[in-house]
């Protein structure tokens, strides 16, 4: 089959389920790192990943990226298993930022995110590939870096120019692992209000995250993992209750109204 007529990927309607989670367990050293998980991702929303360390948030991220097998269970793309999809045709259907995105080679900051691209090289959409490398550096705000190369950038840098090489890719699905760990405020803001952008525009949005009031402000759903299980799965006000974080967290929260906008904050009881 000559490359430029793959199949390509379409826009899903908003609310369909595009990927999804069925019972899967997977175990490593005798210990379960999810334990019975069912969880569906839907196009047009950004449900968020919560729970303490060691819950199975990433371990979670990456059955449903496919980049781990389950022992048990099923995952699935748009209805098929994800044992069906070649690499190829999974590459142009979702974009995976992991957690450890280190480059060590000395790439410049354009070339990673012309990397974003590769999935689409000898398709028609490969016409787009100035557009959206130009788009997803603008959007990151890592135009001023120039051609400076990945050693020499600080974490944050780092961090930016690898979420631009994800958003270049243009694929409908957006799978996040601690997007915002290495950034400043103002960059934590920005990155997860383009996430929730995508959303808005009909991707599928899956991010995993630590801090709650991130997760309250910019999720459509937050699913609450805990021993590699999902304690809650609903809408913020649902999860982030005082009494579920309190339990999960194993550490005693209240949940405060903001003055503006009403909704709850999360905050630890300190001592005074």
């Amino acid at each position: 089959m000559n490359a430029r007529h793959i199949a390509l990927p379409t826009v899903a309607p908003i609310g369909e389920v595009v990927c999804e989670a069925d019972a899967i367990v997977l175990k490593r050293g005798g210990r379960a790192l999810l334990d019975g998980v069912s969880l569906d991702v839907r196009a047009g929303e950004v449900l968020a990943l919560l729970g303490p360390n060691g819950a199975g948030k990433s371990t979670l991220l990456s059955v449903l990226s496919g980049d781990l097998t389950p022992d048990s269970g099923e995952a699935r793309f748009s209805g098929r298993p994800l044992s069906e999809w070649s690499l190829g045709d999974l590459s142009r259907r979702r974009s995976v930022l992991l957690q450890d995105n280190q480059l060590l080679f000395p790439f410049t900051v354009h070339q990673v995110v012309e990397m974003g691209r590769a999935p689409w090289r000898r398709t028609p959409r490969e016409d787009d590939d100035n557009e959206a490398i130009g788009e997803a550096i603008t959007a990151a705000d890592i135009g001023h870096l120039g051609n400076r190369r990945v050693p020499s950038l600080s974490g944050g840098e780092r961090a930016r120019t690898a979420f631009a090489r994800v958003m270049a890719g243009r694929t409908g699905v957006l799978m996040l692992d601690e997007p915002t760990a290495a950034l400043d405020l103002g960059h934590q803001e920005a990155v997860l209000g383009l996430a929730r952008a995508r959303a808005a525009a009909g991707d599928a949005v899956l991010v995993v995250l630590h801090d709650l009031n991130l997760a309250a402000a910019y999720s459509d759903r937050i699913a609450l993992l805990r021993d590699g299980r999902i304690a809650a799965c609903d809408v913020p006000d649902r999860v982030l209750t005082a009494e579920i974080v309190s339990d999960v967290y194993r550490t005693p929260v209240e949940v405060i109204p903001h003055p503006v906008t009403g909704q709850g904050i999360v905050m630890p009881k300190r001592r005074v």
